[in-house]
């Protein structure tokens, strides 16, 4: 039987843990999910959920995986970025369980994991990644050792402007798959704020004047919730494509992976798809299973980096809430 890794993801509002065999195999995902009554993530109230649930995520899913506890080999927590309160109870949990099981840690970078889960389900080698989520918009490719950022966001990540705009409308959280429904029924684009400056991207003025759409009495008349989701929509995606083409003329890569929670919306996957095909690049977008924040993506990763340098130090395994990616070598792609 091949060794089994078991990882924990908690950065934000997801206490997750994804069960994955040294092969590449994954035996099971399980979430907790914080969703707000109202406002957008409180990190105290989503601790408090972690703290109060991660024993029953941890049971599921090694249930799921039909193994028992003593079956695991290896433990992967993501030590980095993400909300100080948040991450360290992923950080605790991780070293009590390597403590108490006799196992080897390893501590994951979170926005490095979702490149290496794509990498592993769509079976693609070198790509320029499109990485978008609640938390992150970034546009980064193997080089010199690293995940190297070719573009990113100035101010609010793509996935949480959305989210954003869904509460200010009085949708439930998560809101992006419901702008997204709604846009699909608009034909009508209103203008908005296009802020790319050079290779990086700001998503908050766009978010100001969507709030002001609605807030215009022209709202209900000239136009509606539909047609200004499919104008928030269009707008912050030519931007992503904008930057991501760029990126690519200039790595020259040949496969373009869309990744992160974002990487489900339809839309934003066909406009992706239609650079790749103008360069001759191959367009994989990460299966929805593995697209939004889970264990897996943890495991996977702890799984390339244990064999890559082995585990970490129990000193080693101090969070980092700020780390970026570009900061950290990537030993298993040399």
């Amino acid at each position: 039987m091949t060794n089994i890794a078991l990882g924990i993801e908690s950065t934000a509002h997801t206490f997750g843990v994804g069960i994955v065999d040294f092969n590449g195999g994954t035996l099971s995902i399980v979430n907790d999910i914080f969703k707000p009554e109202e406002g957008g993530l409180h990190p105290a109230l989503v601790k408090e959920q972690h703290l109060n649930n991660f024993d029953i995520v941890i049971k599921k899913a090694i249930e799921e995986a039909n193994i028992t506890v003593h079956d695991i080999d290896l433990i992967a927590f993501s030590q980095s970025p993400g909300l100080g309160p948040i991450l360290k109870i992923g950080a605790i949990v991780s070293r009590l369980l390597s403590q108490k099981l006799r196992i080897p840690i390893v501590g994951v970078n979170h926005c490095i994991a979702h490149i290496e889960i794509g990498r592993l389900m769509c079976q693609i080698e070198d790509p320029l990644t499109l990485y978008v989520s609640g938390g992150n918009t970034i546009v980064s490719a193997y080089e010199s050792s690293r995940y190297q950022i070719f573009g990113e966001t100035l101010d609010l990540a793509i996935g949480n402007m959305i989210d954003s705009f869904a509460r200010e409308v009085g949708l439930a959280h998560p809101g992006g798959p419901k702008i997204e429904k709604l846009a699909e029924k608009s034909q009508k684009y209103i203008k908005l704020p296009y802020v790319v400056k050079g290779m990086d991207l700001s998503f908050s003025g766009i978010f100001t004047a969507a709030k002001k759409l609605i807030e215009s009495p022209e709202y209900g008349n000239s136009y509606d919730l539909k047609d200004v989701s499919n104008s928030l929509q269009e707008t912050a995606f030519a931007m992503l494509t904008e930057v991501t083409e760029r990126a690519l003329a200039h790595t020259e890569k040949k496969e373009l992976l869309l990744t992160g929670g974002v990487a489900a919306n339809k839309r934003l996957q066909n406009m992706i798809k239609y650079i790749s095909e103008e360069h001759n690049a191959r367009f994989e977008a990460v299966p929805l299973r593995f697209a939004g924040d889970n264990g897996a993506m943890i495991a996977w990763t702890g799984i390339l980096k244990y064999l890559s340098q082995g585990g970490d130090l129990i000193n080693d395994t101090i969070i980092k809430p700020k780390e970026r990616m570009d900061k950290i070598p990537i030993p298993w792609r040399k």
